[in-house]
């Protein structure tokens, strides 16, 4: 296992390496299409490529650059990704206001609209377009978990792990976390940061408590074991769930989150850590890009890139405990390009939604989302890594010491379900609901939408 597992890193490496090649100016975008439209066409798109996303300009000027080659035009309408995005993608495709084109998650949360057929299948759209995404290795492309098919186009692959402010640390006379860093030296290290003055822990719990929702569970459940659902709050599985939401409680106690943790945004705590105020910041690779661009002179200009402020941020392993190495991490592939149903029975949407996607997932195009992430290009281009930035290079390196990739269970666990632990999370760690009973009716409405 341990022999395969390697080959596999090392396998995932190259593709993180190759993906950080091809980095000409973000205007010399690919022209690659799949097809031409006659006419001018207009697609309603919707993205989470918006905000602090590392990607946000890199998507807007690649379809700025399709628009030009193509005479079309994308009604943008992308924004950050949170449990309110969710519920508005759902939420506009019940009431036949969805996009033409949608990247979105590929878990259980696309759930909904794939049962209704309101999005069509690779193989649906590869009967009328044979070559289409035929650059990309789709045998590394989750299907659905409703039907066994593939609906989501993904741009690149993803991990989660921690971003560390170096200055922080350096001031509180801790040392930068390692591949063997353990709960226990994690908490002794908030300890010391909180009593030098500054805020151990960036996140907002009552805005996105994912990152750490995930992985405090992922503490309790090996990696084999931490894609499954409880069946109960009693089995072991979910006492494992208690037992990791009840580690975020005791950091909440211990004061190790920002003071207004539960009713600040998650931008509010990025700035915490981006501004030397904070320590630790778990979320996933593409925050590498929003650190890079906060430490620019002007943001969407890579040359005026302060190499000396970026050098104050590194990347590393979540602590680990018994259940999980350090090393092992959450990552995969969680997102892609949708085409809806609607815009598929528009023949002239149809033609422009597949070349706007083949555009997107094309060779020339990838690498530029995908820079310290893996991608699933089959010729991906020839990788050095003396061209990243110091951020970048730390990822690579961690990711060469990681033992495992588990996707992420949140991913499974979809809807309403989630509304006990995520949303009503500042409850938890307040007290006015336990651990116990907030996943106790988690599971029980997961169990119930399974019925319906």
């Amino acid at each position: 296992m341990r022999k395969r597992f390697i080959v596999g890193a090392v396998s995932l490496l190259a593709c993180l390496l190759t993906a950080c090649t091809g980095l000409a100016p973000l205007g010399d975008f690919g022209e690659q299409q799949e097809t031409e439209t006659t006419e001018s066409v207009t697609l309603k798109v919707v993205t989470t490529f918006a905000g602090n996303d590392g990607n946000a300009q890199v998507y807007r000027k690649a379809y700025k650059a399709w628009e030009k080659e193509t005479g079309n035009s994308v009604a943008d309408m992308s924004s950050n990704s949170d449990e309110n995005f969710k519920m508005r993608v759902i939420n506009d495709f019940l009431t036949g206001s969805e996009p033409d084109v949608l990247f979105f998650f590929s878990g259980a949360d696309a759930n909904s609209f794939i049962e209704a057929g309101r999005v069509v299948s690779l193989g649906e759209i590869r009967e009328e377009y044979p070559d289409y995404i035929s650059n990309l290795d789709i045998t590394r492309i989750p299907p659905s978990m409703v039907d066994g098919k593939i609906y989501a186009i993904p741009v690149s692959g993803y991990w989660e792990a921690m971003f560390v402010n170096t200055t922080v640390l350096e001031a509180a006379g801790v040392e930068v976390p390692g591949a063997d860093y353990t709960w226990e030296q994690f908490l002794e290290d908030c300890e010391k940061i909180k009593e030098a003055g500054f805020t151990p822990i960036a996140a907002a719990l009552g805005n996105i408590p994912h990152y750490w929702w995930e992985y405090a569970i992922f503490n309790h459940t090996p990696p084999k074991r931490h894609q499954a659902i409880p069946d109960s709050v009693d089995d072991a599985m979910g006492e494992a769930w208690v037992a990791g939401i009840s580690d975020i409680v005791d950091l909440y106690q211990r004061g190790y989150f920002p003071k207004y943790t539960n009713s600040v945004t998650d931008e509010n705590t990025f700035a915490l850590f981006m501004e030397g105020k904070a320590a630790f910041l778990i979320d996933g690779s593409w925050k590498v890009g929003s650190i890079v661009q906060n430490c620019q002179e002007i943001a969407n200009d890579e040359s005026t890139l302060d190499e000396e402020k970026l050098a104050q941020f590194t990347v590393t392993f979540v602590p680990g405990t018994q259940s999980r190495q350090a090393t092992d991490l959450i990552g995969g592939t969680s997102m892609g390009y949708y085409i809806s149903r609607k815009a598929w029975n528009d023949p002239d949407k149809r033609d422009a939604a597949v070349s706007f996607i083949s555009y997107m997932t094309s060779d020339e195009v990838v690498p530029k989302f995908a820079k310290h992430a893996a991608n699933i290009l089959k010729n991906p281009p020839t990788a050095s890594v003396e061209e990243l930035n110091s951020l970048q290079k730390h990822a690579v390196d961690m990711l060469a010491e990681s033992t495992s990739l588990t996707p992420a269970v949140q991913d499974i666990f979809q809807g309403e379900c989630r509304v006990t632990t995520f949303d009503e999370m500042p409850d938890i760690v307040n007290g006015r609901v336990s651990p116990y009973d907030a996943v106790r009716k988690g599971l029980e409405i997961y169990r119930e939408q399974g019925e319906e």
